[in-house]
């Protein structure tokens, strides 16, 4: 047998000489173990599974069939995180705390100095949200009361939800908000141009360019003709000679009063020459006005619309149930962490004891 070999076997016979200190030492700590975990409270854990909605569900041009985009119904990393930040916010621990009347729940007197710190401290012990490795988010609520638990943790969920809606409401009415005045500028502009369109109208007696326009040159057009024609007559009849001098006369007088009806129509069109390209410039705009009053006025009956309307920001795949099986503490482990403490640590005091007494 070497030397190695020999201290083993030394070993072994001073450990086997204090088997029974050993024994009712590990023995004594798990006992002491098993009574101190039955004095240790009993939690009970209730979880809730949900993952975040995309806002294309709150967004008009899917609502109304208006998008060029297939319509996202679960959300991307940014709005999961949304939900992250908003689970971990005082806006849900402060909810959360006055819902239940944690101060009394958890016996901190909310009169202390510190009692705000103390109840949002306890409250994180026992309610977490983890990303679960399907990209859903995993909110927990542990409490002694199971029933309460899977309150909380439902109740989390729900306020969650309703927190991020209000972010999206939110962005909608300042949407809104940015349209409603668009349509109040635009109207006033377009007030604008009737007003300066009225008065260009009256100035050069326009009213309708295209049908005006048509008219003028046809009645240019048949004065022409008509007092070409009356001329020929005229220098026909003066050639012929023999004609009555009244008929002259009345040839004279229809060539004059056909000279003054033309000057006046070439002084028509050429007034309604020099307003024609101001009032087609200001209708053009007009009509351009007009039609995006028109879609100004659409698409904030859509925002109010989808502003009203009903919609998620999260989706539920499981909710809080109350919870049967308690999730600490686990009293059978317990007892058999501290009896393997104990016992090695008995091992290591006989050792060191033994070895100390042969040195003196």
């Amino acid at each position: 047998m070497n030397q190695n070999e020999q201290n083993l076997v030394d070993v072994v016979k001073r450990l086997y000489a204090w088997r029974k200190y050993i024994l009712g030492i590990t023995l004594g700590a798990a006992v002491l173990a098993a009574i101190v975990s039955l004095l240790v409270p009993v939690y009970y854990k209730a979880s809730t599974l949900f993952y975040a909605a995309s806002p294309d569900l709150a967004s008009p041009e899917q609502i109304f069939g208006n998008s060029s985009t297939t319509t996202r119904y679960y959300g991307t990393d940014s709005d999961r995180d949304r939900l992250f930040s908003i689970a971990g916010s005082s806006v849900l621990t402060d909810y959360l705390i006055k819902q239940f009347g944690l101060y009394e729940h958890y016996e901190i007197d909310s009169t202390q100095p510190k009692a705000s710190y103390k109840i949002q401290e306890q409250l994180l012990k026992l309610y977490t949200v983890e990303k679960t490795k399907y990209d859903a988010l995993e909110l927990t609520v542990e409490d002694q009361d199971p029933a309460l638990a899977a309150a909380m943790a439902n109740a989390a969920r729900e306020r969650i939800n309703q927190e991020a809606q209000r972010l999206i409401r939110e962005s909608q009415r300042k949407m809104l908000q940015t349209y409603s005045e668009a349509i109040t500028e635009q109207q006033a502009y377009l007030v604008q141009l009737e007003d300066t369109l009225q008065q260009l109208r009256q100035a050069y007696k326009i009213y309708n360019v295209e049908a005006q326009s048509e008219l003028l040159a046809s009645q240019l057009a048949s004065e022409e003709q008509k007092l070409s024609f009356d001329k020929a007559r005229l220098a026909a009849y003066q050639k012929v000679g023999g004609v009555p001098r009244d008929t002259l006369r009345y040839l004279r007088a229809s060539i004059a009063g056909r000279e003054q009806s033309l000057q006046n129509l070439r002084q028509s069109l050429a007034m309604f020459s020099q307003g024609m390209s101001q009032v087609e410039m200001l209708e053009a705009a007009h009509e351009e006005i007009s039609e995006k009053l028109s879609e100004l006025r659409t698409r904030e009956k859509q925002l109010k619309t989808a502003l009203e309307s009903g919609f998620t920001a999260l989706h539920v795949v499981e909710e809080a149930s109350v919870p049967v099986i308690k999730s600490r503490p686990k009293r059978s482990l317990m007892v058999v962490m501290v009896a393997m403490a104990a016992f090695l640590f008995s091992l290591f005091g006989v050792l060191i004891y033994e070895n100390f007494k042969a040195e003196f």
